[in-house]
């Protein structure tokens, strides 16, 4: 067994806890800080980040549909292609549509709570599960090598020292949670995870055990006692947490009405609503769906509108618009945002299982309150693909994926410049060696990346929302709605104004 895997499987021994049918079991009993979560019963006054990993490579074409090109995404995937008729549109965007089972995060786009990040890779793409998904949850390049996640640096960073003395007074909740039964690469840092696992209570007993009649202080020699000892320091944790997450689900509730059944990830995030509602301090919450790796039966045989991935896309998008709602309900949603990940994205053209099979670039989603652009990027441009083997087309990479970790990190976390960079493996202290997308800033970047040309970060055909940019294409007039900054972004039209507002261009 390899460090990381040790790590990542251990890390689930730390809290013998499950929340809403996942178990409760406290170990600690008189925590000093239980009488006042109780009794506050107030959020957190610090930036929360929800990670939703869609497990399997999701076919983000079926999901982020380009209603400019339909002939083309017909004649791609002609036996999996949703109706045009049946794509959900979005307020004041005509070039892009939803997949219909999607209608939460239809309605969260009207409402400017959630960002569509097209064609989100890196250079070099790897189309194997576990090797893409180590590159996403490090945030190394495709031809580096890291024992850490690239959220578990973060961490290490502001927590120094973890998890010698934790909990303490300044940090007495873990730094970050994964609902499940493992912690993932994401969270881990240079010597251990630094999340803990909430799901089933038996695991932690059957395999460390509630009692042992060997002395605590005894350890065999060599590597079976350091691993022993790693996991003593985990149990150690989890007596200390215990307790306060107990307290913190307690203290806390839920205000939106929550699916009963048959909708994982809205019980996974109902969870951590009511955590960070009962004032836990946890910076980092990790969640997952898993069935994206759709080779076939991939919709139904009758309607391509329903099947295996309509199913999945329903319960991604019901789980993030009803977590949303509630974090509104709390008053908390400023304080959380959220975003959605997959290991690669699928082929633009279908194989003929009716699926779909490894590929490279997909949409992200970015959601939340604090959210300040809708759109960034543009479609993918279905006549100029990428050709593979065999004449499969591929969609290439538009946006580099660590150009929405630097945004995290630098403008949501507030981590710096200098400090983002070192966290993403980049040596400049002046500049983000990742340009921003300007999830959270006024600050507008171009979204080249790779061998990509210029490009502006909004695009066309549509009023912008309040504050967003758009890309000015000749013969239009657009209306830009506050004060931005443009760094290196190649204007051929005109801007209108609607107020005493400046634009200024620099680079």
């Amino acid at each position: 067994m390899n460090r990381r895997k040790f790590l990542t499987t251990t890390s689930s021994l730390a809290l013998p806890l499950a929340l809403n049918g996942f178990g409760v079991s406290a170990l600690a009993k008189n925590s000093t800080l239980v009488k006042s979560l109780l009794a506050a019963n107030v959020p957190a006054t610090d930036r929360v980040l929800v990670i939703i990993n869609l497990n399997g490579g999701n076919d983000g074409m079926n999901m982020v549909i380009p209603l400019d090109q339909m002939s083309a995404y017909n004649t791609l995937r002609s036996n999996i292609a949703i109706p045009q008729n049946k794509v959900l549109t979005l307020a004041g965007n005509d070039l892009t549509g939803l997949h219909p089972s999607m209608t939460g995060m239809r309605d969260l786009y009207n409402d400017g709570k959630l960002s569509i990040i097209h064609s989100a890779s890196y250079p070099n793409p790897d189309q194997s599960h576990y090797r893409a998904s180590d590159i996403w949850m490090t945030g190394e390049d495709s031809n580096q090598t890291y024992e850490t996640g690239w959220a578990g640096r973060y961490l290490d960073d502001r927590f120094p020292n973890y998890p010698a003395n934790y909990p303490n007074t300044q940090m007495e909740d873990p730094l970050a949670i994964q609902i499940g039964y493992l912690t993932s690469t994401t969270l881990l840092g240079p010597n251990q995870s630094m999340g803990i696992a909430i799901n089933d209570p038996n695991s932690f007993y059957s395999l460390v055990g509630a009692a042992s009649a060997t002395s605590p202080d005894y350890l065999p020699c060599c590597d079976a006692g350091d691993l022993i000892a790693y996991i003593r320091k985990q149990q150690t944790l989890s007596v200390g947490y215990a307790t306060e997450i107990k307290a913190a689900f307690d203290a806390g509730r839920t205000m939106a009405t929550y699916p009963t059944s048959g909708q994982p990830l809205a019980d996974q995030l109902k969870i951590v609503a009511r955590l960070i509602h009962g004032g836990l301090k946890t910076k980092i919450y990790f969640v997952s769906l898993g069935g994206f790796d759709t080779h076939s039966a991939q919709v139904d045989v009758s309607d391509n509108s329903v099947g295996a991935h309509a199913t999945l896309l329903d319960r991604l998008s019901t789980g993030i618009k009803v977590f949303q709602d509630d974090l509104a309900l709390q008053g908390i949603a400023d304080k959380v945002i959220g975003l959605t990940f997959s290991e690669f994205g699928r082929r633009a053209n279908s194989n003929n299982s009716k699926g779909t099979d490894h590929g490279i670039a997909a949409p992200m989603f970015v959601f939340g309150s604090s959210i300040k652009r809708s759109v960034i990027g543009t479609n993918p441009d279905l006549a100029n693909l990428t050709t593979s083997s065999g004449g499969n087309k591929d969609i290439p990479m538009q946006i580099d994926f660590r150009r929405v970790y630097t945004d995290v990190l630098n403008d949501w976390f507030g981590a710096g410049v200098a400090k983002t960079n070192s966290l993403l493996f980049r040596s400049s202290t002046t500049a983000l060696e990742f340009p921003t997308v300007s999830l959270f800033s006024d600050v507008v970047e171009t979204v080249a990346s790779g061998s990509w040309t210029n490009k502006a970060v909004w695009t066309v055909g549509r009023q912008p929302f309040p504050g967003e940019f758009v890309r000015v294409n000749a013969g239009h007039t657009v209306t830009v709605g506050q004060n931005i900054t443009v760094r290196n972004v190649k204007l051929n039209g005109k801007i209108q104004f609607t107020g005493p507002y400046k634009l200024m261009i620099t680079g």
